[in-house]
């Protein structure tokens, strides 16, 4: 009881500390049996001595880094601006990319660990895939042995937004910059065989279909970024859609240096697109479809005999932190799926919305096993290169 008192007292949320304590220790593949717990004193005691890692994740449409150590993120830039000339080598790309991190944060590539977030995508099972994924590795490895960076963490962005959410098995939903993944994941390990359903709504799609709304009104709005504004800070996702158009849902909202907006219908009528994309001329399946197809392939795999691993529902990106969609995804999920299999789904959203995956790494970065069971050196990356080989 004194060690909860003083983890509920640390910088770190205890209950954060003590879910990666428990059920990250092990490193990847993460332990499916109990294994013995040790004590807070000793874990604590190892925590301290952690120097914690330099985190750099980098999605379709900003890049977020800092060390495990912060609060937050410390900075955040457009990854196409970062990534250089896009007809360059996969590998001078990634070159070019940590290179400009590590400036921006004024630090020496030699000085830390590092923990890389592999993006949501090619997660498909075919050959053409896992050779995209395959090369996509070795250019991170190498590109950042090459920099002499001492160790390197490089994890699934699908599983480090599931972890923030407290959880390692479970379906990650990530409402992306230009898509939507649905990405189902066991003992943290992205399950390619079950399979993941991608939908091609995004946080772009549902900006760009707010400014086309206000422009039937005439109210013409030259900068994304207002518009982006206005979406982050009066739009919601209704529970029903039908009645809320019988409603009064005018609001206001002061974007600095713009002046005032008010969206009246558009409020709703935005993320309404995520579950009706015919409302904005898309020929795509609805969110909660797209979710209850991939519920449907985790059950036929029968990849466990753990029939609950895949009822928990976690939303992460931006979009997700709209109000009401959990609840609308919950409530459509409930109508589509039978009693039997809905009743034991749950859809939470992650604490963290579009810096899911940075606080996933942070939970991992901290850890008191960290540098042994989560980092691989540049000696032990070439001995498994010579034994693939071999």
């Amino acid at each position: 009881m004194l060690w909860i008192y003083f983890l509920q007292n640390q910088q770190d949320p205890w209950d954060a500390v003590f879910f990666a304590e428990t059920n990250l220790r092990s490193g990847f593949p993460l332990r499916t049996y109990p294994r013995q717990m040790q004590s807070f004193m000793h874990i604590y005691g190892e925590r301290a001595q952690v120097p914690g890692a330099i985190i750099i994740d980098g999605g379709a449409g900003y890049c977020k880094f800092g060390w495990s150590k912060y609060d937050s993120p410390s900075g955040r830039s457009a990854t196409f601006v970062e990534f250089g000339n896009i007809e360059s080598p996969l590998y001078a790309r990634l070159r070019h990319f940590f290179a400009t991190i590590y400036s921006r944060m004024h630090l020496k590539s030699s000085t830390q660990p590092i923990i890389v977030s592999i993006p949501i995508s090619h997660y498909e099972d075919t050959g053409a895939a896992k050779a995209f994924r395959s090369e996509l590795e070795e250019a991170i490895y190498s590109a950042l042995f090459g920099m002499k960076v001492p160790a390197v963490c490089a994890v699934s962005q699908a599983t480090l937004a599931l972890f923030s959410a407290r959880r390692t098995s479970g379906i990650l939903v990530n409402i992306g910059f230009h898509q939507t993944s649905v990405v189902p994941i066991l003992h943290g390990k992205v399950m390619h065989k079950v399979g993941v359903v991608s939908v091609g709504v995004g946080a772009v799609k549902l900006t760009e279909y707010l400014r086309e709304q206000l422009r039937q009104r005439n109210v013409h709005i030259s900068s994304l970024y207002t518009v982006r504004s206005l979406k982050e800070n009066l739009c919601y996702v209704a529970l029903d859609y039908e009645a809320e158009l019988r409603k009064e849902t005018e609001a206001s909202y002061e974007v600095a240096s713009e002046g005032w907006f008010t969206l009246e219908q558009e409020r709703f009528k935005t993320g309404e697109i995520l579950f009706q994309p015919h409302i904005a001329g898309m020929h795509a399946m609805g969110l909660h479809q797209a979710v209850a197809h991939c519920i449907d392939h985790c059950r036929a795999a029968k990849i466990t005999t753990d029939h609950t691993w895949f009822n928990t529902i976690v939303l992460a990106g931006g979009t997700a932190c709209l109000p009401g969609l959990a609840e609308r995804l919950n409530k459509e999920l409930h109508d589509l799926l039978p009693p039997s299999i809905s009743n034991g789904v749950r859809v939470i959203s992650s604490p963290y919305g579009a810096d899911s995956a940075w606080y996933g790494a942070k939970l991992v970065g901290n850890l008191s096993t960290f540098l042994y069971s989560w980092c691989i050196t540049e000696e032990s990356w070439s001995k498994s290169k010579r034994t693939l080989i071999w």
